[in-house]
């Protein structure tokens, strides 16, 4: 079999009203923060801005490949990338959230350790279209198939993290949000 390699920069397609409408709404509440509070709130959400931008950039640096040996995962600032060995693969599934934009999908990889991963690159969402994500899902379970012995694949049982991603980042805004609230109302008195 061919080595599979899965690059998120080539699936990605920019979303240009998505991005008048995010820049529109950004704008907007810039305006009502500097006429409600000043410039001050403004300068450190400006200052955040980066961080964000950097927090994408994991997404659209990763790469992986599918081989022989096993699943490489490259990060966005690694070459060599860090490979997981067939032995190590305890099971694969397809890992789906629905989204407000549609449908998000990938490969979620889970390992003998009890840790699992999404495989970067392999995604199919409105921003990543990919219409042959079953087929290449089919691609790297025939190659782990073929590399393990079925007594070794083993579902994992469910675990916290095992949410879907927009719940975790819900309860970390609240979290958030509850704990700059009182900061922001104490400082404003």
């Amino acid at each position: 079999m061919d080595e599979l390699t899965f690059r998120a920069k080539d699936r990605y397609r920019w979303s240009w009203p998505f991005a008048v409408v995010a820049g529109t709404a950004v704008f907007a509440a810039g305006v009502r923060v500097v006429h409600d509070f000043g410039t001050t709130p403004l300068f450190w959400a400006v200052g955040a801005l980066p961080v964000l931008l950097l927090a994408r950039l994991p997404a659209r640096g990763s790469w992986s490949t599918v081989g022989a040996a096993g699943i490489t995962v490259h990060g966005p600032f690694t070459r060599r990338g860090r490979t997981y060995p067939w032995h190590e693969v305890r099971w694969m599934e397809v890992y789906r959230q629905e989204t407000r934009f549609g449908t998000y999908r990938t490969l979620q990889i889970h390992f003998a350790n009890g840790r699992s991963r999404f495989l970067p690159g392999l995604v199919q969402n409105h921003s990543h279209p990919s219409p042959d994500f079953e087929e290449q899902v089919y691609r790297v379970r025939a190659w782990w198939q073929l590399s393990t012995d079925p007594a070794d694949r083993v579902r994992p049982p469910k675990k916290f993290l095992d949410l879907p991603t927009s719940q975790l980042v819900g309860l970390v805004a609240l979290l958030a949000l509850g704990l700059a609230l009182p900061a922001v109302i104490l400082h404003t008195w």
